[in-house]
């Protein structure tokens, strides 16, 4: 099994192409689509990088997965499956949960998707999706959001998405709606932190701390030991004060409004008005 990393340093997001070089089948993980808000323009650079290794290399592309609803980069799950129409994308069931808090927030008409049948495929908590010789075992690890998953595959490499970042980053935010820091406990103390400690962490991000160079993957056995935010032996009850007093300082990610409300709808933009253009729904609030 081999893994190809693209970073996109505007969102400071990992996209990942796991394979076989054999059997050249292969799942690309978290594929960015360029958005630029000043202009509000879509641009498809990173995702064409990641086309070209799969032609390159003449992959197989089974499955298109997603960790979640992200809410800073826009998905090009679409775009890629134009090249590769047989790759299915797939996301964890409670994106149902994501939608219709979303459809609220939004107040989108009914033609907004809330049971997921955008998506090719639903999963369960732990049930394993095979990709020719590519074994994933689905883990469930809510928190940031309800819908978030990792991907664990072929007991080597378990892919956290928000959920766990470098150890000198910590862990994803979970002031989202219906995030939870309790959930993001439990799930990173009962799904990831059991693996096997050799086991291999890709991470979503890396927002290089202190200006640092780029670091994207560590092992369970570091996580466990030096992440600043959770260790092993963190209490519940710590952490859940750490992150949610820190959760309140943060500021929105600047792409939130704009990503969210097509990442639920797996990468659709909103259907084209009578000019032929999509819009995108910005909610005012006035602040206290």
């Amino acid at each position: 099994m081999k893994i190809k990393e693209f970073f996109d340093p505007a969102t400071f997001t990992l996209t990942y192409l796991v394979f076989d070089p054999s059997s050249k089948d292969c799942v690309i993980i978290d594929p960015v689509l360029d958005y630029e808000p000043q202009g509000s323009t879509l641009s498809t650079t990173s995702a064409d990088q990641v086309i070209e290794f799969v032609k390159n290399q003449k992959l197989n592309i089974h499955f298109i997965l997603e960790t979640h609803a992200h809410a800073d980069h826009i998905t090009a799950a679409p775009h890629i499956k134009k090249e590769f129409p047989s790759a299915k994308t797939a996301l964890h069931e409670n994106i149902k949960v994501v939608q219709k808090v979303f459809k609220d927030i939004f107040h989108f008409e009914d033609s907004f998707d809330t049971d997921g049948k955008v998506f090719d495929r639903l999963l369960k908590d732990d049930e394993t999706l095979r990709a020719g010789t590519l074994r994933i075992q689905v883990l469930h690890t809510p928190g940031h959001t309800p819908a978030c998953v990792s991907y664990y595959i072929n007991e080597e490499a378990v892919f956290t998405g928000d959920a766990l970042f470098m150890p000198d980053f910590g862990t994803g935010r979970c002031d989202f709606p219906r995030g939870s820091a309790d959930d993001l406990y439990e799930s990173i103390q009962r799904k990831l932190y059991v693996l096997p400690d050799e086991t291999r962490v890709f991470v979503g991000h890396d927002y290089q701390p202190n200006q640092r160079e780029l670091k994207f993957q560590s092992t369970i056995a570091e996580e466990k030991k030096n992440n600043i935010q959770l260790k092993a032996d963190t209490k519940k009850e710590d952490f859940v004060k750490f992150r949610t007093e820190r959760d309140a300082k943060l500021k929105a990610p600047k792409l939130l409004l704009a990503s969210i409300q097509i990442n639920a709808q797996n990468g659709r933009l909103p259907p084209k008005e009578s000019n032929g253009v999509s819009y995108l729904k910005l909610p005012i609030q006035f602040k206290d």
